[in-house]
């Protein structure tokens, strides 16, 4: 069942076209993310949602209500929609408590033990529900920031970079925290992140923007190994482009003979994923060595530069990122070998 339907909104800044007949359905319960490189719409479209902003066409609906269309908006306040932004932007003068409970009425009986029971569901300490803003961690901040988010019993919950701010190791712990406890309280979630690896793990649906319109919505898993276009492959992910022949469901290319599937027989660009590929040093049948030029670690993995062309005009070098186990010397012979089917654009 679609909860959020947004239906060919547009929105203009001037000259400026931040988005273009963008349509996405959004199912009740589920989990969206919305990736995009900077400029591509992804702060406009969740303006849009949230409120803040009315579009120039085109229509939002929340559980089958108009929200917002040209000419008619219903305010962000009343909208029942939360948001957790990059800086959690909690008050500065207000304690840990005060925060959570902003949305709370003052006057409400069992305020105190809503706002202790947000702080346990975000698995903050009971002691620090006393202390000020600046006294916590980003990652404990964060957590009051989704807590304060969830008082007011929000339909929809809006993440805007909420991580980006973390140090790598928490960013992936507040992540899994936040995923789980929004699909426990089965709240409506939609992410919008420069993280294309976030963003895949958190979803259960991804949509990529590009230059104000949507290129592609889907399961972040289709999205990966079928992209759209060149572009969105190499935005989601390390990805290898190569020319081939394709014939009976064969790809001829610098690496072999790999199987394709569903494809036309012809000159065609393939895409493999880097784990795909492997590579040994020890002798593989029907498989020529190649030689390593260049070496790139970078702590648990590797990219490995081969003595291969793989672009039509011959200038581009084949590059693959690999596990630091696997990582050869410049001037190595390898073997390579293919694992599954290559994508076809």
């Amino acid at each position: 069942m679609t909860f959020l339907d947004i239906h060919a909104v547009s929105k203009r800044y001037g000259t400026t076209q931040a988005l273009n007949a963008v349509s996405l359905s959004i199912a009740k319960g589920s989990r969206t993310a919305i990736v995009g490189p900077s400029g591509s719409g992804k702060s406009t479209l969740l303006r849009l949602i949230a409120g803040f902003e009315t579009p120039d066409a085109g229509t939002i609906t929340l559980d089958q209500q108009l929200q917002a269309d040209a000419g008619f908006l219903i305010p962000a306040h009343k909208r029942g929609i939360g948001l957790v932004s990059q800086d959690g932007a909690l008050f500065p003068h207000l304690s840990i408590a005060d925060n959570i409970g902003f949305g709370i009425e003052r006057a409400a009986p069992d305020r105190d033990k809503r706002i202790a029971n947000l702080a346990d569901m975000v698995e903050l300490d009971a002691v620090m529900l006393s202390r000020r803003p600046h006294q916590l961690s980003g990652g404990q901040q964060q957590r009051v920031a989704l807590a304060r988010a969830l008082a007011r019993q929000p339909r929809l919950m809006l993440l805007d970079e909420p991580f980006s701010a973390l140090d790598t190791g928490l960013r992936e712990t507040m992540r899994k925290a936040v995923s789980k406890l929004l699909a426990q309280a089965g709240i409506t979630t939609i992410l919008v992140t420069h993280d294309q690896t976030e963003a895949m793990s958190f979803a259960d649906q991804l949509a990529v923007l590009r230059e104000g319109a949507v290129v592609q919505v889907g399961p972040p898993r289709t999205l990966y190994e079928r992209p759209v276009d060149r572009e969105t492959a190499l935005f989601l992910g390390d990805a290898v482009l190569l020319p081939a022949t394709i014939s009976n469901g064969v790809a001829d290319c610098v690496l072999g003979k790999i199987p394709v599937e569903g494809a036309a027989s012809g000159q065609r660009d393939i895409m493999l994923r880097p784990e795909q590929i492997s590579i040994s040093q020890q002798a593989q049948p029907d498989i020529r060595p190649v030689e390593v030029t260049d070496i790139d670690f970078a702590g648990a993995t590797g990219t490995v530069t081969l003595n291969t062309q793989v672009a039509s005009n011959g200038t581009q070098p084949l590059s693959i990122r690999v596990s630091r186990l696997d990582l050869p010397s410049p001037g190595d012979f390898v073997y390579l070998s293919v694992e599954g089917t290559a994508f076809v654009f």
